[in-house]
């Protein structure tokens, strides 16, 4: 009965240089290479599983994850990869699979171009060795990574995912913010109540009873921290405010918040939807009318 195979195959944003176009092609030269091996050795290929665009530091890539539900099914007896930080670039992953639940289970990996073969007990140095070195590699390009992020930031580039209410991006330059004129009227009617003395809750609900649409769709009603949070957004008066939260670790998705004073703030990089003057009116007035809330509340207790 001939050994059946599995061949897995990753691609993600770690694989620097690739357009989208040749990130399609190694994806096929991965498949290509993994199923000339296998043949040259007359393994079956039960199953191919590909990844895209997902990183290999964490375990929840579908295909990855069909992978190992497969595996400890049985469906296979050997996992054929390109090399080792293919399957995965975490020590505790490689550890987890390899040395544990792969010979509890059967399941035989072998990678194509660093040579591991969990069949060679002499392998297990190399493999952890590898282990090691993507892990650090890893590490390294996320250092990289937010160094050149926190860079273009500090020129004024605008490197959010969506441009805030009020504004696109530039079709010329997606790292530049543009006038949306319909819901820039908006922006400015919001400061404009702020000033006049309305509360952001007074102001969410006249907007809504107005039929105003919110950030978020036509049906949905305005929240008072929605107005609260254009009222102190500098965007609004033309600067780029970015870095607000960073995530724990490379190895991490959580975020945590960043004290204001380690924010990076450009000043006057695109046209304000409100003067300087305007949004520092309504910031004196919002600062005042919480000092006299903090009072009332103080003479109440």
């Amino acid at each position: 009965m001939p050994i059946r195979a599995a061949l897995y195959c990753r691609l993600s944003n770690e694989d620097e240089g690739l357009e989208r176009g040749q990130s399609s092609e190694s994806m096929k030269n991965q498949q290509l290479l993994l199923t000339e091996y296998a043949m040259t050795r007359g393994w079956q290929i039960s199953h191919v599983y590909c990844d895209e665009d997902l990183s290999g530091l964490r375990e929840n890539r579908p295909a990855f994850r069909q992978m190992i539900e497969d595996a400890q099914k049985g469906a296979f007896s050997v996992i054929l990869c390109k090399t080792q930080s293919r399957f995965s670039r975490s020590m505790e992953t490689a550890e987890k699979y390899l040395h544990h639940l792969f010979p509890q289970w059967g399941i035989r990996f072998v990678t194509v171009v660093d040579g591991v073969d969990t069949a060679v007990k002499s392998n297990k140095k190399t493999r952890q060795i590898n282990s090691l070195i993507n892990e650090w590699y890893c590490e390294e390009l996320s250092e990289n990574i937010r160094a050149v992020f926190r860079r273009k930031m500090r020129e004024g580039q605008y490197l959010g995912a969506f441009a805030p209410y009020g504004y696109e991006k530039s079709a010329e330059d997606h790292h530049t913010l543009e006038i949306k004129p319909e819901e820039a009227a908006v922006v400015r009617l919001i400061f404009r109540l702020g000033i006049l003395g309305y509360s952001d809750r007074e102001s969410a609900a006249l907007l809504t009873w107005v039929g105003i649409p919110t950030p978020c769709g036509a049906r949905k009603p305005w929240s008072a921290s929605t107005v609260g949070k254009i009222r102190t957004n500098e965007v609004y008066m033309g600067n780029t405010v970015q870095a607000k939260t960073e995530r724990w670790s490379y190895r991490e998705t959580k975020v945590r918040y960043l004290p204001k004073k380690e924010w990076i703030v450009v000043e006057k990089t695109h046209e304000g939807i409100v003067s300087k003057e305007d949004f520092m009116q309504l910031g004196r007035i919002r600062a005042s009318r919480c000092r006299r809330s903090s009072i009332d509340r103080t003479q109440q207790t």
